[in-house]
């Protein structure tokens, strides 16, 4: 086979793979431009894209869950939890890289006991999740009895508004998380092992995998992936508050599941799910725009949710 016909081979994949939901993405950029002019401006550009980035970060450990056929809805607490343990940190007086690991151990604490309870003690992870939703949300308001924790320290305030060669920093952690997420779901033997895992759990078992310990692992996962959103999004806010993540967790199953990942498991790419954080970030910021009732923007995206899960569901059945 010549390069120019592998060429074109792999472009006719990546078309019919991520095609459809691409060309949903232009759509709506297009009919907001319409309705807005502005929402084609470069600032506005740059405004989605930094508000896409807390989505898109924990809708990476997201796709990791639902790639087992889990789910995981405590993420947005995690999102609120990490930052209110950064503001903590500073209040105790930590500088800002042992902050930073110590709110990321703290992510992959709370995906360990999700993982844990789940795995472990064989509960649904549906159940195991909306209670810790609950618990982590709670651990939120302690320090403070509900009132919001400010951030003062300049690097950490830095991540959430300033750029780095001309690109928020922000996007730089997009593009690194995803590249790190993509390589080690599709070029690596973890990933192969959570593909077979969700998409056949017995014969996982019969592989010799450790499905119990695979399971944490991508809890720990999601809980780290939640944990950097939660830094991002109390850097732009240069506090911790604690509704802060509040439906954060739909965004990210809505745009994982947008992108291409089964709940029942098996298939999913990062790349799918990068696209379907776009679209997310762009139903929010068109909405915010043409001044949409919060509780409408609501509606639209469960009815979002809603069609690619039955997208999903017609294709499983085209398959049998």
């Amino acid at each position: 086979m010549s390069e120019k016909t592998a060429a074109n081979a792999a472009f006719v994949k990546v078309m019919k793979q991520y095609g459809g939901i691409f060309l949903s993405l232009i759509v709506l950029c297009i009919i907001f431009s319409v309705m807005n002019p502005r929402f084609m401006s470069v600032a506005n550009f740059l405004n989605v894209l930094q508000q896409v980035a807390v989505i898109a970060i924990a809708a990476f450990g997201m796709t990791w869950v639902i790639l087992l056929g889990e789910i995981d809805l405590s993420i947005g607490s995690i999102i609120a939890l990490a930052g209110m343990v950064a503001a903590q940190c500073f209040a105790f007086g930590f500088g800002f890289l042992p902050t930073f690991v110590l709110t990321l151990i703290a992510g992959a604490v709370l995906g360990l006991a999700n993982g844990v309870l789940t795995a472990k003690f064989l509960l649904p992870s549906f159940i195991v999740t909306v209670a810790t939703m609950g618990i982590y949300r709670g651990l939120v308001s302690l320090p403070t009895n509900g009132a919001p924790a400010m951030i003062t320290d300049a690097t950490w305030t830095a991540i959430g508004t300033q750029s780095f060669v001309g690109i928020p920093i922000v996007i730089w952690f997009v593009a690194v998380l995803f590249v790190f997420n993509h390589v080690l779901l599709s070029k690596t033997t973890f990933g192969r092992r959570a593909y077979l895992t969700g998409g056949n759990r017995e014969a996982a078992l019969y592989s010799g995998i450790k499905v119990d310990r695979l399971k944490i692992i991508i809890f720990m996962i999601s809980g780290v992936m939640a944990a950097i959103s939660g830094i991002l999004l109390s850097s732009r806010l240069f506090s911790a508050q604690t509704n802060a993540g509040m439906s954060y967790e739909l965004d990210a199953i809505a745009a994982a599941v947008l992108g291409g990942t089964s709940l029942s498991g098996g298939v999913g790419t990062m790349i799918g799910t990068l696209i379907g954080a776009l679209i997310i970030g762009v139903l929010n910021n068109g909405m915010n725009m043409l001044s949409v009732p919060y509780f409408y923007q609501l509606i639209v995206k469960g009815v979002v949710i809603l069609i690619a899960v039955g997208l999903d569901v017609r294709a499983k059945r085209a398959k049998q």
